[in-house]
């Protein structure tokens, strides 16, 4: 009995060759005239459908020759590389990551063999940070070359359910302050709450860190190594003023570990009753703050160290902003189809007269703009320049007293 073959080959009067698949009735071009070339690409085509294995077998054969490791190469070898890029701390945090349980599914098994179906098992015991690391693997696989295709299509990658993320309120920060009776540690918290550094920057600083001739204060981030830059105001000066003039200016502080800093922040909000919250709120507080008070993006994205302006706005994105009605601006003097020009220090020049008082007032309350010194000083020294250059040309000299 001759087997039926789902592909069939015909070629066109133009002379391409073309398959037609007989279940579906879609029909391919397969771009060459070579009747050779076509059978070899229908009968290709035909094996890949009626025996699976023995695709996967002819594409490691047909791949190995690119890459000799391709076949055999494990997520392990994925995990490890991996774990070698970035700071230290970023390392360490990827090291904690993928030691966990659920990455022993996908940690000894090979590239070539893994489906998206081993990744929506393990992503369904994942929660929200597993599965950015595991987007992080899947991406580098890809980036270097040691997958030649998406397991999961980037559309098609499962959204986590992140937990809410908020900023500690004014009102929770003055609980905490009130509470802690310990000195170093209400000045650590004060100060996080002035510069929204994260908590290992802040432990970190150093008396060095402060210009108080530009009156400056100038980190590099312990996570990315980007540049933060303050201006010290008046109450960050208050705070720092109280804190060693050399060395750490949180000695103890410095010697913890970010564990131990949490932990008793995290005990502290239990006495006062807060939820919700932890040490980094207070980073997540001063980029909301910053929005609240229509605060320059840019400046807050060197305050905070911030690269991007997609982590920036992250950070930001719960914020209690009060949008004024429309109203508002449309019955604001001068908001009609003119908008009135203003200047830093406007200044009317002084009319000769009250003729031309009431003209000049008339003229301009026309085009709502206001007059200033600094043009009609401009129109003076343009005149006089047309003049000087006119004189020459008609033959008037002054004569020399």
């Amino acid at each position: 009995m001759r087997l039926k073959h789902r592909y069939w080959l015909y070629q066109r009067e133009d002379g391409c060759y073309y398959l037609e698949d007989t279940q579906t009735r879609k029909r391919e071009s397969l771009r060459t005239k070579d009747a050779v070339e076509a059978e070899r690409l229908r009968d290709a085509r035909n094996q890949s459908v009626e025996q699976p294995a023995l695709n996967l077998a002819l594409a490691k054969t047909y791949l190995s020759a690119i890459d000799p490791n391709l076949a055999g190469r494990t997520w392990a070898v994925v995990i490890e590389e991996f774990c070698n890029r970035g700071k230290e701390s970023t390392r360490a945090r990827n090291q904690r990551a993928i030691a966990r349980k659920n990455f022993d599914l996908l940690r000894h098994k090979k590239l070539v063999e893994t489906t998206a179906d081993d990744f929506r098992t393990i992503l369904k015991t994942m929660g929200a940070f597993n599965n950015h690391i595991l987007r992080c693997l899947h991406n580098l696989a890809l980036g270097l070359g040691w997958l030649h295709w998406p397991i999961i299509p980037p559309k098609l990658w499962p959204q986590p359910k992140e937990k809410e993320k908020r900023g500690i309120t004014r009102e929770e920060h003055a609980k905490v302050l009130q509470s802690e009776q310990d000195r170093e540690r209400r000045l650590y918290y004060e100060l996080l709450w002035e510069t929204g550094a994260s908590q290992s920057d802040a432990a970190l600083m150093r008396a060095e860190n402060i210009d108080w001739n530009k009156r400056e204060l100038f980190y590099l981030r312990s996570k990315t190594g980007e540049p933060a830059r303050l201006v010290i105001g008046l109450r960050m000066e208050a705070i720092l003023r109280q804190l060693p003039a050399t060395g750490p200016l949180f000695c103890r502080q410095s010697a913890l570990s970010s564990s131990d800093r949490a932990a008793e922040f995290s005990r502290r909000c239990r006495v006062v009753g807060i939820k919700g919250v932890s040490l980094h709120s207070y980073r997540y507080a001063w980029a909301q703050r910053t929005l609240e008070s229509a605060y320059p993006e840019r400046y807050a994205q060197e305050a905070l160290g911030h690269a991007s302006k997609a982590v920036h706005r992250m950070y930001a994105k719960s914020r209690n902003v009060k949008i004024p009605p429309l109203e508002d601006y449309e019955n604001r003097p001068g908001s009609g189809n003119v908008i009135p020009l203003r200047f830093e220090q406007p200044c009317d020049p002084a009319p000769t007269s009250q003729a031309s008082s009431v003209a000049l007032v008339k003229g301009h309350s026309k085009y709502g703009v206001a007059f200033d010194h600094f043009w009609l000083t401009s129109l003076i020294l343009l005149f006089l320049n047309v003049c000087l250059s006119i004189i020459p040309r008609l033959g008037l000299h002054f004569r020399e007293p």
